[in-house]
């Protein structure tokens, strides 16, 4: 005993074409100076110059030498003094990674 269903299916024809309009004012407006242009030269600047990059990076080497000089100092260095060296060497290499990673793409 099988039953069939059979449905209609009816597609939906457009019955009714619309063409739209788009006016578009193309004239130039001239708004004067603009008061960040300044800002925004010092911003590319800071940006181009990579300071904050290079700022963390040293930051990150000051602090992987005295962790260093502090671990090589230690007699008998226990397991989580030994896996505090080891993270902080570990982020030195994902610092390198991101700025080396990170350039000028869009010229």
């Amino acid at each position: 005993m099988s039953t069939e269903i059979k449905e209609d299916v009816k597609v939906a024809e457009p019955k009714q074409k619309i063409q739209v309009d788009l006016e578009v004012d193309t004239s130039i407006k001239d708004l004067g100076v603009n008061p960040y242009a300044k800002l925004i030269h010092m911003a590319r600047a800071v940006d181009a110059w990579r300071i904050f990059p290079r700022l963390f990076l040293t930051v990150y080497i000051v602090l992987l030498y005295k962790c260093v000089i502090w671990y090589m100092n230690l007699g008998a260095p226990t397991m989580e003094q030994s896996g505090l060296i080891s993270i902080v060497v570990g982020a030195g290499a994902a610092w390198f990674g991101l700025y080396t990673g990170t350039s000028k793409s869009k010229k």
